[in-house]
């Protein structure tokens, strides 16, 4: 075992929550023993925080927040100030295509893959393939303006359903409900608001397999949705038989089951927009000829033992579009091990199994379960072994003479920095500023033009 302070190179694969957790507790770590600690952050987009940027509705006040802590967390370590401790942020750089796990593994003690989970996990019903049948994390990545996504969405569906009952499909159902003018004081994209604009919709519908008892939003989730603007919720007392608000499982349950309750007791609106939430409802199949025309469910109840069981009772919905919110599945690294039926990478409490010196942690590592807190806790987990192992002298890279830069460099990959998120930052806000509807920040969206700034301060001519 070392006895001397532990001098460790690490490579994180992720900007989002669970790599910037990370780097930092690792940072920490470190630096408590009196150790010294390079982390180098890649990213495969342009700018940092993942999810946070590109993930979650722009009209989530909360999110300001996390942003801004995780901001802190980066720029304190990305300074002189810390000179036994730094990170830095390596942009537009994709393992896998621009530089290889290999290469990576070569020249660090250790890495930590962070990817997330980015894709929709799969709906297995006849019609989930015709035109009009969406996934909800592309939507998602549309309304957040993800470089990598179309500028347009097609928004000509009047009556539109949403499978799923956790709080993504509570963002989806809330933004297609929600008026766009609403949406103008939020970092929302110009091209997305010119779509939502145009948007058609007048119904949104909700669906979950099991009942109000089994939901998981969160309160807060839950209350921003009835405080939209003209947009009445509705709601179908047969969903509610036996439901006591009283007899909840928890605190956060039985205060989301009085709200639904207080919404129950509303008399009928005269809202121009309505958002429907149903329960007991099991997708059986996407119907229409062409494209989607309807949606067909079968109601569900749970047994004695509390399973969920179909009840042979049918209801068929017109819709013109389906969302499709039933969860994510786990962004796979090139060359690293991949679990393909749960769609994370093998692992032990965050040792990657047969390979020494390679780590996981966030939803790649546990898959996509779980709200920003979680993700702390299961980077120490996976953070604490890591230090263990280096304690134990069981890290140790044979490291060429350059540095990773050199070899992006070399291949000519056009990789963003910490300084250069910064310039983008500012960037961003100034368009803000000098908007025709003025907000904190408008974001920029396509790849080349965040690149541009972020490298030379301007867009590309």
């Amino acid at each position: 075992m070392t006895t001397s302070p532990l001098t460790l190179r690490v490579a994180i694969v992720g900007a989002g929550p669970a790599g910037i957790y990370a780097g930092n507790l690792l940072a920490t770590a470190v630096t408590e023993r009196s150790g010294r600690v390079e982390i180098d952050l890649f990213e495969s987009l342009p700018a940092p925080y993942g999810l946070i940027r590109y993930g979650v509705a722009p009209d989530h006040p909360r999110i300001k927040g996390i942003v801004n802590s995780l901001h802190e967390m980066l720029d304190a370590f990305s300074s002189d100030d810390a000179p036994r401790r730094t990170i830095r942020f390596i942009g537009n750089v994709e393992v896998g295509r621009d530089v290889s796990l290999d290469e990576l593994r070569a020249r660090y003690d250790a890495v930590i893959l962070a990817t997330g989970a980015i894709r929709d996990a799969a709906l297995d019903v006849p019609g989930v393939d015709l035109p009009g049948s969406f996934g909800a994390a592309d939507f998602v990545a549309w309304f957040d303006g993800h470089p990598d996504v179309a500028r347009t969405w097609p928004l000509d569906a009047a009556s539109v359903a949403v499978i799923g009952n956790g709080n993504v499909a509570l963002d989806v159902a809330r933004v297609l409900a929600k008026h766009a003018v609403d949406l103008r004081t939020t970092e929302v994209p110009d091209n997305v608001l010119d779509g939502l604009e145009g948007s058609a919709v007048t119904d949104v519908h909700v669906f979950g397999r099991r009942g109000p008892a089994d939901i998981k939003f969160t309160p807060i989730e839950l209350r921003e949705l009835g405080e939209v603007r003209d947009v009445d919720i509705v709601l179908h007392d047969e969903d509610f038989e036996g439901v006591d608000p009283a007899s909840a499982s928890t605190n956060q349950l039985k205060v989301m089951l009085r709200t639904l309750d207080s919404w129950r007791g509303r008399p009928a609106g005269t809202a121009s927009r309505r958002l429907h939430l149903h329960f007991w409802h099991a997708p059986v199949s996407i119907e229409g000829d062409g494209r989607v025309e309807g949606i067909r469910f079968e109601r569900t109840r749970t047994d004695a033992d509390g399973a969920l069981v179909r009840t042979g009772e049918f209801r068929d919905y017109a819709v013109q579009a389906v969302y499709r919110a039933v969860g994510y599945y786990g962004t796979r690294v090139v060359d690293a091990p991949f679990d393909e039926a749960r769609g994370v990478i093998p692992n032990e409490e965050g040792r990657v199994h047969g390979e020494r010196g390679l780590y996981a942690t966030g939803w790649i590592k546990r898959g996509p379960v779980g709200l920003i807190g979680h993700t702390k806790s299961d980077a120490l987990e996976t953070i604490t072994h890591l230090v263990a192992d280096a304690e134990a002298g069981l890290l140790r890279a044979e490291r060429p003479g350059d540095d990773i830069l050199d070899v992006l460099d070399a291949a000519e990959v056009e990789y963003t920095t910490w300084d250069g998120w910064l310039a983008l930052d500012a960037y961003e806000r100034a368009l803000g500023e000098t908007h025709r509807h003025p907000r904190e920040r408008v974001k920029v969206v396509p790849r080349e033009e965040q690149v541009a700034v972020s490298r030379h301060g301007v867009l590309a001519r």
